[in-house]
This record gives C-alpha cells, structure tokens and sequence, in this order.
C-alpha cells in the first residue's frame, strides 16, 4: 500500500509544478465533475491510492515554432506545418507514427512486404538510415543496386502511401561499422567537421543521394519529408558545432535534398542550431548492451514520464545533468518529437537481454503522457548486415568503437524480426499505434500536466507514475505500473482526482485496484460523434464505420472492470449487450460489461445520432486488424501474422501461420460479401455481430537431417576490449569473424521443394554455446549470441534454387569465466571443464499462407 501524507491531499496549485502525466491504469469505477470549492477532503483521504492532477489552466494555443519551414506545399495543396507544439498536416494537429526499417538490412524482393506489414500495424513514416559504407565502400564505386536501392525503397514507400525520413548521416551509428563511415574517408583525415576533404566526400556522398531522391521529395508529390543530418552529433570548437550542422544543411539541399523538415537528433549533449533544424529525441531503450555493467541493471528510465526533460539521460553515452540545449528546448519552442524509441535492443557479445512484448508496450503511454507528438519506434523491423566488399560491415571494438555485434545478425528483437517474423510486441504497438492514428489530431494539441506527487528518479517504486494531457475539460489520463525487470508495488483503491477549469473530475467514481504491470490511456470528456464520453476504464483503441454507424473499440485489460460515463445531457437512450446502466443527474454509467466480440453499448443522442462502443479483450484487441472487405470497414481479428495491401486492385489481406496448418480468422461485424481466398473457407460460426472462417493448408511433412560433424574442443579464454572516457571498464570482445575456434559443428540438410506450398520455412536451433553461426558453402549467412532463446532463422533467403541446401551449423562452447550477461533462467548447466555447449533440437517450421481477395464485387 502507497502511503500518502496528508498534506497530499490539501488543494494546492501546479502552477510551479512539473508538467506532464501518464496512466497506463485500467479504470472500472467513476467520473464526477464537481466545483472544487465542494471537494470532500474526507472522501479523498478515505482512498489508498490517490493521483491528483492539477490540469485546470486554461488552455492556450501554442506559439509558432523557431523554424524556418520551406518546401511545405505538396503538388496536391496539401501542406505541412509545425508549431511549438505540434506537428500540422493540412493545417490540422498531426501524431505520426514512424517506424525504423534499414532497407540495405533487408532483401529487396521482401520490402514490399515488410512496408504493408508495417503499414497495417499503424506505422504512416518510414524513417530509414541512408548508410554510406553500405554504398560506397570503396571510393567512388557507389552501389545502389539490389537491396542497396533506395530510390525504389522511397518509390514503394510512395505507392503504400507511407511517407519517408532518410537519416542519411554522414555519420549514422546505426551499429554498423565506423558508425557508416566508410574506412577510406576515415583514412583520409578529419571527420565530422567542416574539413575540406571531408566536406568534399561528404557533397558527393549527398549529391548521389539527392540523384536516388530526385522527384520523389514533398514538394514533388513525393513521400520524403524529411532528412536527418549527422547522428548523436556534440562536438564543439573550430569547424565543428553548429558551423558543421549548417554547412551539412547548406550542402543537403543544394544535393536537391529540400524538405520541410531537417532533422538532428536531440540527445547526447547535442547540437541544435536554432531556426535551422529540429530536433528529435531518444525515448530510451528497455535495456543498455552498451553499458559494461555485467548484472541486472538499476531500472530504465524510459518507464517514468518526463516532466523536466525530453533527454533520457539513460541514452547511451548521455550525462546524467541536462546539456543546455535540451533545457533551452524544453521551454517549448518546438514539438517534443521522437525518433528512437525502443521496439527492441540488440544484444551486444558482452551483454544479453532478452526483450519482452511488455517491455516494448508499457514505454508508449509513458512517452505520449510526457508530451511526445512524434512516435519513432526503432528499430521496427530487424535485417542483417549485407555483405561487405573488403570488411565485414558490424559494429566491432576491433574498429575503435565500443561494442561487438553480431556480424550478420541485426534482429533487434524488434516488432518484425530479421525474417519478417511478427512478434508479440508488434501487436502490443499496433494498438497504441491504431489509437495515435484515429485520435492523435485529439491528442497533439493537449498540454501535459503532473500528478501532485511525482517518483523521485527511475527507481522510486513508492508513487505512481501518471500525468495527464488537456485541452480545456477534455483529455487523456496515462498510467503506467510496469518496469522491465522489477516487481512494480499494486496500487489499491486507486482513483484520479483532475482539477479541470469547470471543476474536479474523479476517475472512476468508486476506487478500483491497479495491479502490478498495469498501463493504460483512459479518456476523458472525449467526444465522439455527438457523445460525450465522460470517461471511460478501458483502454480506447480505434474507429471504424460500417452501414454508417461509427463504432468505437475499447480494449479491456485484465483486472480492471469496464466501466462507461456518459454526460446524460447528449443521450437520448441507451442498449447495451451487458452490465448495468444507471442514471443520475449529470451521468450514465454503464458498468460490469462484459468483453468479447458481441459486447457492445448502442447509443442514441439527444439529436438521434446512432453510435457504437465495443468492448474487445485484450487479446482480441491485440489480435485485431482494419480491413476493408467489399467497399467496407471491418477489424479482422486473428492470431496469425497478418499483413494488407487495401490500395491494391484486389485489396489483398494475407494471414500467415507458424508450425499449424490451420488458419482463423473472424470479422468484425460481419460481411455480407463472398470471400475469395487461396484455400477453402468455413464459416464455422456466426452472430450478428461476427463471423468466424476457417481454412486449412495442405500439411507440410519434410523431413530434416541434421548430423554431427565434429565435437568441440576447449573455447579460448574471452579477451577483455579497452576501457573508453564514458566507459572506465572494458568489455567482453566476441570472436574474430571466419571459422570459430575448437566449435562443435553440425551438417543440416534441408532437402530440394522444402518451400513447395510455403510462404517461407524456418530453422530452429535450441542450443546452449556462447556464439553459433550458420554457413553455406563456406559463406556465413547468420549468426547469433546466445540468450537462452531458440534461434530462428528465416531459409526463404537461403535455399538453393534447385536440390537439397547444405548447411554448417558451428557453435562455440560457452565459457564459465566468460564476463558477459545473461538474462536467461535458468542459468546455463556447465561441464566439470568449465564450458557450456549443446545442441538440445533443430526443427523445420513450416510457414502457411492464406491470401483472402477482399474487393467488392
């Protein structure tokens, strides 16, 4: 239990108070509006756990922005915009939703597809880095080519109706070798600042740029919209600082590349010429592999909201004090936009998390509730690293930086994995990413405020983490109870007291307990069609229309009542699927709702406007996806991978299952028009609400054969990296890329037409080791770290196009004496020699496809 001094609880101002506040809560009680001069103190003191929130400033239209904004006009007329607050498009308040996809990471015949995946989960941009040594590594032989091509990267991102920011460096990070730098230019002399040599490469490097992006800019009716200059960029004194950021701008659009947005990122003590670019922020990570601690780390700071900061302090190399610029652009001279939050985190040799869907989950209401109009997710889908001419192309200590990565392997963990592979935490992200989508031009304008009594740094478990965002009586309450690796206290009897300017609003109206893990967006005062939602316990998740009757998705989340308040005085009547309705003066509450796919709250106003709630279940919710089948709005709701292509001829919508020939589906409310697909269909059940179909792929029986080749030997001891000035101790350095020294390896042969009626066929290794790495031919096609999780690999890629593939398997034992973190549990069973190694299973999983023609007739 939380325990609250009483001094919390007198009526005091926010005034000097920090500003922001979310509550990732699932509120089942009630909402009041009341003067405050009639607050009963004797009430509130009765509660366990009460957040007050002062939000009852006036509102006031944000200022204009300190950026020169140009080529905002689109062939079209459409046009966009920035003020202090918020991005504008087309003059009104715009959230995008961007994900990180590194098109030179990924094989060009799967962007297409990665693209509507992307798409379908909510992502409208793409940011991408533009890598140099990915296209010149040798100098003057520029690639753009294959999976190299980013003109018809940007071109697919256009015909998807996707927009596009490249991050075209020079320098990019990006965990690829010198930071994308290619080694020539390192060579050559200074980098990173304004000398001659370098700035030379560097016009030419964005001059081919700008010839792959000729015509496919906004002004031209393009997708790009926006460029970032240089990366995590603080160097100051003679021809570097803002002189260099100006001279990189300068040089950018005379390559042609004119935007309206010019982007530098906002961390690492960064530099930010005013007027000149914006900048965007790192959320933070759920983790720190660049950290050399070798232990459980002190809590994250991407699960507390920011009141006083838009740096995360926890950022890589960032101090813990705010650099000037970050605080001078915390006093609202431009929008708090984000480039790089966490979707995942690559391991690094020396430091293993393992990422789970919560962890990428509970980090959106904390950064929306902190005041964030732009959601940059990185990375969104993870890649490989593609060959290189003379070097291999990862980060490396060998090459003076701080961390060995895999040489191949950049998964991320990300929402879409290396192979395309939809994880948990995708669709953990597509609902917020559906919320931002449908109700983001709401919930721009609003400004943050802070509960009365906020934790004192990351680690303070004793107060809850809320904030709350408002424009006048309307808003969002953000609730978040979850931190990655830590038991969170539950918060009993909880309810939120907001001091709006017409009075004071208590959600829910009877005290509900917030377990631990919880995290949620709860509206309040929200209009919807000619309702005003009073509030509501259950999290909002998306709009669609169908037979002209809007209907408004809910996800309900587990251990929180649903509970509905509507302002009496816009309803004319109510019918609802389930639960209770009772009146009073000012309000109608429904509560005890019961989730599911046939719950659902008919509403008639005052002037006999029809408008729907659902009420999903979190997994339903999760599951669900928006369609459009014969010229109409649906959620397609489904447990297998899902992607779309709704501008396509057809409409074509794919589902794809792992390891079960057997694939569901059910729509949302149902359809009146005949389904053509590539396998047979089975209505297997039908409501009036919803329709369930099933299909079933020819089972998929091939065999694999896998055989020993050689035992391992003694692993060499792990050799330690050198100390840097932000990191006093060195770290763990991995292998040196070719054969691996005393491994054990293993003959996997897959045999010729594996693929026959697949959408693709993957390989699973169970194994304990320390590094395992899989080749063809003698040519290394992927390797891993080894986490304690089974490695999937992706064959699509790789099969030979006629015969069996042949491929070697090669694990490094794990050493005992290794300094390096696992997050696994249990820990690793090891030999009387000190040494871990194992192959506990290698399985085919087959993918099954069913592609449904969803055009009307």
């Amino acid at each position: 239990m939380v325990r609250i001094p009483m001094s919390f609880f007198i009526d005091h101002s926010l005034k000097h108070s920090p500003v922001s506040l979310v509550a990732r809560l699932i509120f089942p009680a009630a909402l009041l509006l009341v003067p405050v001069s009639a607050l009963n103190l004797a009430s509130a003191q009765a509660a366990s756990t009460l957040i007050r929130v002062d939000a009852s400033q006036p509102w006031h239209e944000p200022g204009p922005a300190d950026y020169n904004l140009e080529y905002a006009t689109a062939p079209s007329g459409d046009t966009l915009g920035l003020n202090a607050r918020t991005l504008m498009r087309n003059d009104k308040p715009w959230l995008p939703v961007a994900g990180e996809f590194h098109f030179s990471r990924f094989p060009r015949a799967q962007w297409e597809d990665e693209l509507l995946k992307m798409k379908a989960a909510g992502v409208d941009v793409i940011s991408a880095y533009v890598i140099w040594i990915h296209h010149e590594e040798i100098k003057g032989r520029f690639d753009w080519q294959g999976e190299r091509d980013l003109r018809a990267f940007a071109q697919l991102c256009a015909k998807h109706g996707l927009l596009l920011v490249a991050r075209i460096g020079p320098w990019d990070h990006a965990e690829v070798r010198n930071g994308g730098l290619p080694d020539w230019v390192i060579k050559q002399g200074p980098t990173r600042v304004n000398d001659p040599v370098y700035l030379a490469s560097v016009r030419e490097w964005y001059d081919q740029v700008g010839a792959q992006l000729n015509g496919l800019m906004w002004k031209d009716g393009g997708p790009v919209i926006g460029i970032q200059l240089e990366n995590e960029y603080s160097k100051r004194g003679p021809g570097a600082g803002e002189e260099h950021i100006l001279t990189l701008k300068q040089i950018a659009v005379s390559s042609g590349l004119e935007v309206p947005l010019y982007f530098v990122t906002g961390w690492d003590n960064a530099v930010i010429p005013p007027h000149a670019v914006v900048p965007v922020y790192g959320g933070g990570y759920p983790d720190a592999p660049w950290d050399s601690s070798i232990v459980k780390l002190q809590p994250a700071q991407v699960y507390a909201f920011r009141f006083h900061s838009r740096v995360n302090g926890d950022t890589k190399t960032a101090s813990a004090g705010d650099p000037p610029s970050a605080s001078m652009l915390d006093s609202g001279s431009l929008p708090y936009l984000t480039i790089e939050i966490g979707g995942g985190i690559e391991d690094t040799y020396h430091r293993r998390p393992v990422i789970a869907a919560d962890d990428i989950g509970a980090q959106v209401p904390v950064m929306l509730g902190s005041g964030v109009n732009f959601y940059g997710t990185y990375m969104f889908q993870g890649g490989e690293n593609p060959e290189g001419a003379l070097t291999t192309l990862q980060e490396s200590q060998e090459t003076g930086y701080p961390n060995d990565l895999p040489i191949k392997s950049y998964d991320f963990q990300a929402p879409l994995g290396e192979f395309g592979q939809e994880r948990a935490s995708l669709r953990k992200l597509k609902v917020f990413n559906y919320f931002m989508n449908d109700f983001g031009s709401e919930l721009a304008p609003m400004q943050v405020h802070a509960p009365d009594l906020t934790p004192s740094d990351p680690s303070d478990f004793s107060v809850p983490r809320a904030s709350v965002r408002s424009r006048g009586d309307s808003g969002f309450i953000f609730f978040n109870n979850y931190v990655r690796g830590y038991a969170m206290p539950a918060r009993p009897a909880s309810q939120f007291e907001i001091r709006l300017p017409s009075g004071m609003l208590t959600v829910p109206r009877h005290p509900i307990d917030l377990s631990s893990r919880s995290y949620f967006i709860w509206p309040f005062n929200l209009r919807l069609g000619s309702v005003t939602l009073r509030y509501s316990t259950a999290q909002l998740f998306t709009r669609i229309e169908n037979a002209g009757v809007p209907t408004y998705y809910f996800e309900a989340l587990p251990g929180i009542p649903v509970e509905f308040a509507l302002d009496r005085a816009t309803v004319e009547s109510i019918s609802t699927s389930s639960g209770q309705v009772s009146r009073e003066p000012n309000a109608i509450y429904i509560s005890g709702v019961a989730p599911g796919l046939d719950a659902s709250i008919d509403v008639f106003s005052n002037n006999g406007r029809h408008i729907r709630l659902a009420v999903l279940t979190q997994q339903q919710a999760e599951d669900a996806w928006k369609v459009r089948i014969g010229g109409a709005d649906h959620l397609l709701i489904t447990n297998a991978d899902f992607s779309s292509a709704p501008e396509a001829p057809h409409g074509h919508i794919w589902l794809r299952s792992r390891n079960t020939s057997q694939i569901e589906f059910t729509l949302v409310p149902p359809t009146a028009t005949p389904l053509k697909a590539s396998l047979p269909l089975t209505a297997t059940s039908s409501t009036s609400k919803s329709i369930t179909f099933s299909s079933e792929a020819a089972a998929w029986t091939d065999p694999l054969e896998c055989v020993q080749t050689e035992a391992a030997g003694i692993a060499p001891p792990v050799k330690t990296g050198p100390p840097l000035d932000w990191r006093p101790h060195g770290v763990a350095q991995a292998p040196e890329a070719g054969p691996l020294p005393n491994a054990a390896h293993w003959s996997i042969t897959v045999p010729a037409g594996a693929m026959n009626g697949l959408s693709n066929l993957y390989l699973k290794i169970n194994y304990t080791g320390d590094v395992a790495r899989l080749s063809a031919g003698g040519r290394l096609l992927d390797d891993n770290f080894y986490n304690g999780k089974a490695w999937i690999v992706g064959l699509k890629r790789f099969l030979a196009p006629q015969g069996p593939s042949i491929f070697e398997l090669s694990i490094l034992p794990l050493r005992k004496d290794a300094p390096i973190y696992l997050e696994t549990s249990p820990s690793p069973e090891y030999a009387p020699n000190g040494q871990a190694i194992g192959l506990e299973g290698v399985t085919l999983v087959p993918e099954y496809q069913l592609e449904i023609d969803a055009a009307a007739p």
